[in-house]
């Protein structure tokens, strides 16, 4: 099947026939078949590198009217835009943030790119633009098993449907063990296929010996003798692959490790091995103008010899140099963590897995087949390799489990994580303040539509819910009525307007309400810092036993100004983290300068940057609180104009 078969303008088909793409892979064909450019809904579970973004824009641009593109991460969100924007008479807008708006101005677009949380957001600030789609296509859909994010993408997908019936649903999903439960529950033809452009061979390292899963081998020099003080042997191994897929294949490669130091180490082992580009120079000095932190300094260093790290304590404009120089042959490597795996487009020649435990805050976990997989399928490098391989380090005693856990498994089912309090408490609130529902029979209703119920039977949800109203009727959010209807108070449908979990909205305002009590010179920036930094949508600050006491020092001296004293904090260890975040904040706020901050408090760019942005939401709902409750707490807009 051709493009030139398609139901595309001229100007469109001449775009992608200059883009090389003629002719239809495997499994695009199969899409059309299943309906894509006629307004069917399908889900595609493929792999990697085969073509879900032309399914996404051939049932964008074929359907009868605007569409919507839901990713998971604003990174992806920006590089999908990118490649939306250049198609032909094609208007297209992007939303991942401000969360407090419906974001009217989007129904101006052909297209619109946004985040799964932002477009929930919409919903409950009442956007009219939702109703009008046409088309709504869900990339990684597969996270509707993740915590955290899982719930919010599939109680979406379940209210777009409400508010735009008939509209076409596209989903394209990693390869899992259950596509045709999520088909079944989109009513969606499944198209699934192993078809790649670019074959894959997955196998293991052990003693200088890479077995692949077809059959073929490859042996690995690994030169023990030059093996540099502390460096232990599946850090030599993961140098070897590298230089031998640099060196010896022409390519490029990605080495997965657990954890941002262990990046950052093999980054710096690597950059000893002559591996820079000629434009590696070009890159370093680009990195160099972002910012003088040490972080960004040694990422420069780094790169200038033709290797990066890649990590979530990088800032956001870090890592979109470091992939745009990767996808641009700039770069020979990246060591990354996982998170790097997670949808950005950065395939190479040879991806090395180095690590496949990681620590789960109590004990080291193998890493879900899935998660691994997705680490593998980087590999191959469509028009550039012959074909792509994956490698996990181990050892002879370990060879075999791994080949029985990853390259021979099939992925993990994907399960619904609804049933979590939390969000299912967070998700019922806005069902009811959006008016979806008013009772407890009409809520059941709502939740019907999910991909939980799809899996579990209803009856299973209305003990749960009928816990979680309680517990919203008990924060003030919901008022019950007669025969279990409820409705949502004046303080439940703000805190579902500004996006806040119910429990950060019970903790703003009580800390509001503290801070209206306190004498006004106790009351300071520090104080409505800590108060938001105290919620549970604030990310938690690691605070190290070297910086204990004198974080401890500092709450004492400041603890007139915390709306929770020390001798008040019900768990003392987390509530010395928030002093720890809101110090952070504040000298940020009182004028400390990024590269200080990093120094001092341990923390990266990217975790500043990060934690400035999320407070700037957060003040921002606590802002809109105390004007509903009339409290007059004016350091919130202090702050917030200094951040």
């Amino acid at each position: 099947m051709y493009v030139r078969d398609l139901p595309l303008s001229d100007s469109v088909i001449d775009h992608y026939e200059s883009l090389g793409i003629e002719e239809l892979y495997p499994p695009q064909a199969e899409a059309v078949d299943a309906g894509v450019a006629n307004g069917g809904r399908v889900v595609a579970a493929i792999p990697t590198a085969s073509g879900k973004t032309f399914i996404a824009e051939l049932a964008m641009l074929t359907a009868d009217g605007p569409g919507l593109y839901i990713c998971p991460l604003r990174a992806l969100a920006r590089e999908k835009y990118e490649t939306f924007s250049a198609l032909p008479g094609v208007s297209v807008g992007i939303s991942t943030g401000d969360y407090d708006s419906p974001a009217d101005e989007l129904a101006d677009h052909d297209i619109v790119v946004a985040t799964s949380e932002k477009v929930d957001s919409a919903i409950r600030n009442g956007a009219n633009w939702v109703a009008d789609l046409a088309c709504v296509v869900v990339d990684e859909v597969h996270l509707l098993g993740a915590e955290g994010r899982g719930p919010t993408l599939e109680v979406t997908l379940a209210n777009l449907q409400r508010r735009a019936p008939g509209v076409q649903i596209v989903a394209l999903s990693a390869t899992v063990d259950n596509p045709e439960d999520i088909a079944d529950w989109l009513d969606a033809t499944l198209v699934e296929s192993t078809w790649r452009p670019v074959d894959l061979r997955t196998g293991v390292y052990a003693d200088g010996l890479v077995e692949f899963n077809d059959g073929t081998e490859l042996t690995v020099d690994v030169d023990d003798g030059s093996t540099p003080n502390g460096a232990d042997e599946d850090t030599e191994a993961t140098v070897a692959l590298v230089e031998d897929a640099v060196h010896n294949a022409g390519g490029q490669c990605l080495a997965f490790v657990r954890s941002r130091r262990e990046a950052e180490a093999l980054a710096e082992r690597l950059a000893r091995e002559g591996l820079a580009t000629g434009a590696s120079a070009t890159v370093a000095d680009d990195l160099t103008a972002v910012d003088g932190t040490s972080t960004g300094h040694r990422l420069a260093d780094c790169v200038r010899d033709g290797v990066a790290f890649h990590h979530a304590g990088l800032r956001s404009t870090h890592r979109a140099v470091v992939e745009t120089a990767f996808r641009n042959r700039y770069l020979a490597v990246i060591c990354a963590t996982p998170t790097l795996a997670a949808g950005v487009n950065v395939p190479a020649r040879r991806v090395v897995v180095r690590d496949q435990q990681r620590y789960t805050g109590s004990s080291m976990e193998f890493l879900p087949v899935l998660e691994v997989h997705q680490m593998c399928g980087r590999a191959g490098r469509p028009h550039l390799d012959p074909y792509g391989e994956a490698v996990l380090v181990g050892d002879e005693s370990s060879r075999a489990e791994l080949d029985e856990r990853y390259v021979d498994a099939d992925p993990e089912a994907v399960e619904s994580k609804l049933r979590d309090r939390t969000a299912l408490t967070t998700h019922v609130l806005s069902i009811v303040a959006t008016g979806f529902a008013d009772s407890h029979a009409t809520i059941l209703e709502v939740l019907e539509a999910t991909f939980y119920a799809h899996q579990t039977p209803v009856a299973d949800l209305s003990g749960i819910v009928d816990d979680v109203t309680a517990e919203l009727v008990e924060m003030g959010m919901l008022t019950e009525g007669t025969s279990e209807t409820f409705t949502a108070t004046d303080l439940g449908a703000q805190v579902s307007r500004q996006y806040v979990a119910p429990e950060t909205g019970a903790r703003i305002v009580s800390g509001l309400r503290r801070a209206a009590e306190m004498p006004a010179e106790n009351v300071t920036g520090l104080t409505v810092l800590q108060l938001v930094a105290d919620t549970p949508d604030m990310q938690d600050t690691y605070l190290g036993n070297r910086e204990r006491a004198a974080m401890y020092q500092y709450a004492r001296n400041h603890d007139a100004e915390f709306t929770v004293g020390m001798n008040d904090a019900e768990e003392f260890e987390r509530w010395l983290e928030t002093v720890k975040t809101a110090r952070i904040l504040y000298e940020w706020t009182e004028g400390e300068t990024m590269e200080t901050i990093v120094e001092n408090y341990r923390i990266g760019p990217g975790d500043l940057e990060s934690r400035v942005e999320r407070t700037e939401w957060l003040l921002g709902a606590a802002d809109a609180l105390a004007t509903l409750l009339d409290l007059d707490v004016p350091e919130i807009a202090r702050v917030r104009s200094r951040l």
